[in-house]
């Protein structure tokens, strides 16, 4: 017989009260991050987008003259020193207009550099964070392998140590940056007699390291300018001040992917958001029978769908996103945000394209791209059958073990 608990909150509920309101500072700036993307982005995107190209460089130096690189690392590196949030609202802002764009925002911010910022050394903080601010370096993620995705902990490129540093062995794939980031944090195993997380660490290594290249560059069906490619090591060595996550403190690794989750979900939040704009927009001007098909409640319907998963979706994010306060999002709330804003951006754009009718499967139209675009952001950072289980384990308040 089943016992009914007292009424109480879950841990994982375990959230501070939340203003939702932001902040004048904070709207200032999303107003001038919009206007920036209306004037130099939203044309362009449908060009970098045909042409499978990065943006213009004078694109990047105006964000960064802008504050946007690096706007929440630490001022003494040269970053903004705001917090998470104001970094997603720039994010979400530029990804309605172009995720490719937004995109190295998102790396400035809430991938690997956070890892140096948060437990490099102070000759790495000095050395990288600096330039990734000043827009003259990017650190990508050497995370995974071909049978070493989901199961994280089965990675086998090795890190054996040699006198002076260590030399790396192994191959990852689907690195978004590769062949054109200047570093790379590549998770590694370093302790070959400790088997799953224990051994695990990560290591800086730079572009041009003798014994590291680069596999072709990848197609993929949305993200296209996007770079990405496999990275390969061959008794490659690298010092032993590139060292930045020793074996045993796997942890660190994933506390501050949680973040990069946050940015994940907020790519996909931007993505859903244009395509709301883009629906209600057409919605407004497109006539049928003399009216506005707005008029008509078919269209109401999908509208106001559209509408919820945006707003949810940006509550949920915000949420992560303030509760980290000075550390990092917590697993659960990082997979919720991702796991919710992901599948948005999914049915958002598919039902901003049956609202532009012929329209939106255009080139023509930015639709068909938004929707290219939103399916490759479950892909990365962890599945999101992988982070519902992670959800799970939270609401349930137990460990699953997937290899049994």
């Amino acid at each position: 017989m089943l016992s009914i608990p007292a009424m109480s909150k879950p841990k994982w509920l375990d959230w501070i009260d939340m203003d939702f309101r932001l902040s004048d500072d904070q709207t200032a700036l999303v107003e001038t991050v919009r206007t920036f993307a209306e004037r130099e982005l939203v044309d362009q995107a449908a060009v970098w987008d045909r042409e499978d190209r990065l943006p213009e460089q004078h694109i990047i130096d105006t964000m960064v003259q802008m504050g946007l690189y690096g706007i929440c690392l630490p001022t003494e590196y040269g970053g903004g020193g705001q917090d998470l949030l104001t970094a997603l609202l720039c994010i979400e802002t530029l990804a309605e207009a172009s995720p490719l764009v937004a995109a190295g925002v998102f790396e400035s911010n809430v991938g690997p550099v956070q890892v140096i910022s948060q437990f490099g050394s102070d000759e790495q903080k000095a050395h990288w964070i600096p330039k990734v601010c000043a827009g003259e370096a990017q650190i990508s993620i050497g995370m995974t392998e071909p049978e070493s995705g989901s199961a994280l902990t089965d990675l086998k490129t090795r890190a054996d140590k040699v006198d002076g540093g260590y030399k790396l062995n192994g191959r990852k794939i689907f690195c978004s940056g590769g062949g054109h980031s200047e570093a790379y944090l590549v998770y590694c195993r370093l302790d070959p007699d400790q088997l799953g997380a224990k051994g695990i660490g990560g290591i800086i290594v730079e572009k041009g390291t003798a014994g590291f290249t680069f596999g072709k560059q990848e197609q993929f069906m949305g993200m296209r300018g996007m770079p990405s490619s496999d990275l390969v090591f061959d008794d490659c060595v690298v010092p032993e001040e590139n060292l930045v996550i020793a074996a045993g403190d796997f942890a660190k690794l994933m506390s501050c992917f949680d973040t990069e989750r946050c940015g994940n979900a907020t790519m996909a939040l931007g993505i859903a958001a244009g395509a709301l704009g883009v629906a209600v927009e057409y919605a407004n001007e497109r006539h049928t029978f003399g009216k506005p098909i707005a008029d008509r409640q078919a269209i109401q319907m999908m509208v106001a769908d559209m509408a919820i998963r945006v707003d949810a979706s940006r509550l949920m994010i915000h949420r992560a996103a303030v509760n980290a306060a000075d550390g990092h999002p917590t697993i659960h709330e990082a997979s919720m945000a991702k796991v919710f804003a992901n599948e948005t951006a999914k049915a958002v754009t598919d039902m901003a394209m049956e609202i532009l009718g012929g329209y939106g499967y255009s080139t023509e139209f930015p639709i068909e791209r938004m929707l290219r675009d939103s399916r490759g952001w479950p892909l990365a950072g962890g599945t999101l059958q992988i982070q519902k289980i992670i959800i799970a384990a939270a609401v349930l308040g137990r460990r699953f073990n997937q290899r049994i």
